[in-house]
């Protein structure tokens, strides 16, 4: 579609319902991600858990690499049938996740360092869960191209501000009512996402196609078995071609750097010497408004050069966002440096992060949207969650030798640098493939 033909859009089509509802779901969605990973690490570094074992237990987040395991199921057999397929599934992890963020509450780290972890695996399984189920919707229900732009950047937009209060209201909250309850209130602002998926529409699309499967090749038979296993995966070659295979690739390293990086975060900011409320509002200042001005961009920028090289813009501004962060051994506590240092990197990932969702919406067909779009994401993730367990192991090796702050700087700029690979496959791809364009969000 040419840039002349494409429809646009003004602040009203903002307020549009279903890029209203797509916000509170992208919310929900957002909300669990850092509390089973960086902010549950601050949670246990502040309790005196060695580096080596925050690492290891940030191994939980795996369950949203193995999306794609128990994504066929989301595409055929509804969890609440009165709800519809998508809803349904939603509803029901959206409840599984706010109940696991009270028994992590409860439980605390008193009661053991296994059974809180046991918590927060069975927290990711359901939020990974549920950010299958919310893809498809926001697939499916999407009129065209158009809103699906429209709808990709609200879901990435009320992901990020969860993931900002996860990062910041959570740590103020901590500093002044303690871990449990600022735990349990999480669990409670599901509701949020709750009600939006009651009041969300069903995509009827997806109910026909599901139905028309069902009937034609039921999910226990074995052609159905096969459909809803291999079907998925037949189609996306076949769309793609051996290009599939660098595609996954490229989307598998383009988070590595963040991902890597991810658990050293908060201890950083700790070991450094920031309280919780210098953190805490920082996020909910700076870093809120920087990753919505990220994502805003990214959707400009991409009207501009086109999505493939809005995905290395991103690339690059990611490793460099990561690698600001070890600039901060020389400013300490001083509060300006540290704002301007975590709003470029929310920036960036604010960029990144929406280029990458829109990229991989493109590449789904209708029918296999739920494991499609799993199988990308965990493309994506599989790697890097399961890599960023030995990040504790690496920082305080680089610390035995070089001191701890120093480790901490060396290791941001390693994890820049994972990201030159990256954005060679980018290269590559964007030489092989037909342009893509995001529409005007």
């Amino acid at each position: 579609m040419t840039a002349s033909a494409r429809k646009r859009y003004n602040f009203r089509d903002y307020l549009n319902p279903r890029v209203l509802t797509m916000l509170a779901l992208g919310f929900s969605s957002g909300l669990p991600f850092l509390l089973v990973g960086n902010t549950f690490a601050f949670w246990l570094r502040d309790e005196g858990t060695a580096l080596k074992a925050i690492g290891f237990i940030s191994w939980v987040g795996l369950a949203y690499s193995l999306q794609f395991a128990w994504a066929p199921l989301l595409d055929r057999v509804p969890a609440l049938r009165f709800l519809g397929l998508r809803r349904g599934w939603l509803l029901l992890s959206q409840f599984i996740v706010a109940a696991g963020l009270v028994a992590m509450a409860l439980m605390g780290i008193s009661h053991g360092l296994g059974l809180l972890g046991a918590a927060a695996l069975v927290v990711a399984f359901a939020s990974a869960t549920q950010d299958i189920a919310l893809a498809a919707w926001r697939i499916e229900i999407a009129s065209d191209s158009a809103e699906l732009g429209l709808l990709t950047a609200a879901n990435t937009l009320g992901y990020r501000i969860a993931i900002i209060c996860a990062d910041s209201l959570m740590l103020v909250g901590a500093q002044h009512l303690g871990w449990t309850a600022s735990y349990c209130l999480a669990g409670a602002a599901m509701a949020v996402g709750m009600a939006a998926t009651l009041a969300a529409p069903e995509p009827q699309r997806a109910d026909a196609v599901a139905a028309q499967k069902n009937k034609s090749e039921p999910l226990w038979s074995a052609r159905g078995i096969f459909d809803a296993v291999a079907g998925p995966f037949i189609a996306f070659f076949k769309a793609h071609g051996a290009l599939a295979i660098v595609i996954l690739l490229a989307i598998t390293l383009y988070r590595l750097p963040d991902f890597m990086r991810g658990p050293m975060v908060n201890p950083f900011f700790h070991d450094l010497g920031m309280s919780k409320d210098a953190i805490g509002l920082s996020r909910a200042s700076v870093g809120l408004g920087t990753t919505f001005l990220g994502t805003i961009v990214a959707g400009l920028v991409s009207l501009r050069l086109g999505l493939m090289r809005t995905l290395l813009l991103g690339a690059v501004l990611q490793s460099l966002g990561i690698i600001a962060n070890a600039l901060l051994i020389f400013t300490g506590t001083a509060l300006v440096p540290f704002m301007l240092v975590m709003g470029f990197d929310d920036f960036s990932l604010g960029f990144a992060g929406i280029s990458l969702v829109a990229y991989m919406s493109s590449l789904t067909s209708l029918g296999y949207v739920a494991t499609q779009y799993a199988l990308l994401s965990s493309a994506y993730a599989l790697a890097g969650k399961f890599l960023k367990g030995f990040s504790g192991i690496l920082v305080d090796g680089l610390a035995a030798r070089f001191g701890l702050l120093d480790a901490y700087a060396l290791f941001f700029i390693g994890c820049g640098a994972i990201a030159i690979p990256s954005i060679l496959l980018l290269i590559f791809v964007a030489h092989r493939q037909a342009p893509l364009r995001l529409n005007p969000v």
